[in-house]
């Protein structure tokens, strides 16, 4: 509202002198303070919020103070909250879009004066105590860092802002520094060998495998099959996975060994037998049943691991040295989460097997291939 006073001064003796006073434009000082006002900086598509520069939503709620018709409401970005307005640097509402409007509707945006954006409608009646939202999309934030900026809100009976306003008030707002968190997943196998390897929260964990020296559950017989069993576990982001080779000898006793059996089958009784397998093996093999599936059972998704042929059968048995046993291409060779693998051992031997203390040393490697 322009407000103009002209002021005649009666000078005696030296006529009449006018002078002319201005005040600059100002809001009613009658208008009433909206309350639970409030403006929340929203993500955009790519950047956070209070991202200096982002280009982001900017959410504005607030309770209307008096009953009348709203025709327009004005949010004017400035740096301080009070006095002269001067716009945040790299602010840009040019590009603003209208977004959601609760509690009153219809609202278009008016985005041509850039930090002085407002909304309009045909004006209609507003009753006091209505809580109200209004957002504007795709507003550029101002481009200082940690810089708190102020939006004066205005609503006017007109459609475009003019004459004095009914309500206002401020709210403030801040960018911020991004905080960038970085870590580095490098590649990784893990593997292990043991006795047993036990989980620690349900996860296959290498600390808990025990010694790799195990001893088979009978003494060697002609009439009866000998086993034991061992377990290693294994987990890698290679993108074609990984493969576990067995290598090493038969068993022997000075020159004297048990034969190695080159194909895949079951045990037979009173022969010269070694074999390995990964499969939770029946009763007909021994009493107790020796082995187990690998665990958890691969899905094809995050678990994969898998024995391979010749070494995937129950009661079936093989080994040659350098076989690939196990592999993690369960529905495709990929990554996979760790699982543990049980290799079973069966010996069978002739009653005329040399007695002797049969040992072998057994290597397993695992090749993760990225």
């Amino acid at each position: 509202m322009v407000l103009r006073a002209r002021l005649c001064l009666v000078v005696f003796l030296a006529g009449i002198v006018c002078l002319t006073l201005s005040a600059l434009s100002v809001h009613v000082v009658s208008a009433a303070q909206i309350t639970a006002r409030s403006l929340t900086l929203q993500a955009g598509g790519t950047d956070g919020g209070s991202e200096p520069g982002g280009v982001v939503n900017h959410l504005f709620s607030f309770t209307v103070t008096t009953t009348g018709n709203v025709g327009s409401i004005e949010f004017l970005y400035c740096t301080v909250a009070v006095g002269t307005c001067v716009t945040p640097t790299g602010l840009v509402t040019t590009s603003a879009t209208m977004g959601t409007q609760t509690g009153a509707t219809g609202f278009t945006l008016v985005n041509t004066t850039n930090g002085a954006p407002y909304i309009t409608r045909s004006a209609a009646s507003i009753s006091a105590t209505t809580a109200v939202s209004f957002q504007l999309l795709s507003v550029t934030n101002p481009t200082t860092t940690n810089r708190t900026f102020f939006v004066r809100i205005s609503t006017f009976a007109s459609t475009n802002t003019s004459g004095g306003s009914t309500d206002y008030g401020t709210v403030a707002a801040s960018t911020a520094e991004p905080i960038i968190v970085t870590g580095i997943m490098p590649e990784s196998l893990v593997f292990c060998t043991g006795g047993t390897v036990s989980t620690t929260g349900g996860v296959p964990d290498c600390a808990t495998a025990t010694s790799g020296s195990v001893n088979f559950n009978q003494l060697f017989s002609p009439t009866d099959t000998a086993t034991v069993s061992t377990q290693m576990a294994a987990s890698t982001n290679a993108s074609t996975g990984y493969a576990i080779t067995i290598n090493g000898p038969t068993l022997t006793s000075g020159l004297n060994t048990i034969t190695a059996m080159g194909t895949a089958t079951t045990g037979t009784r009173g022969t010269s037998q070694f074999g390995i397998n990964l499969k939770l093996n029946t009763t007909a093999t021994s009493t107790p049943a020796v082995g187990s599936e690998v665990n958890p059972t691969p899905n094809g998704t995050n678990y994969k691991g898998q024995s391979v042929t010749g070494y995937n059968a129950v009661d079936n048995f093989k080994f040659v040295s350098g076989d690939v046993i196990a592999d993690s291409a369960f529905g495709g060779a990929a990554g996979t989460d760790s699982q543990i693998f049980t290799t079973s051992y069966m010996v069978n031997v002739p009653g005329s097997q040399p007695a002797g203390t049969y040992t072998t040393t057994l290597t397993y490697i695992c090749t993760p291939t990225f």
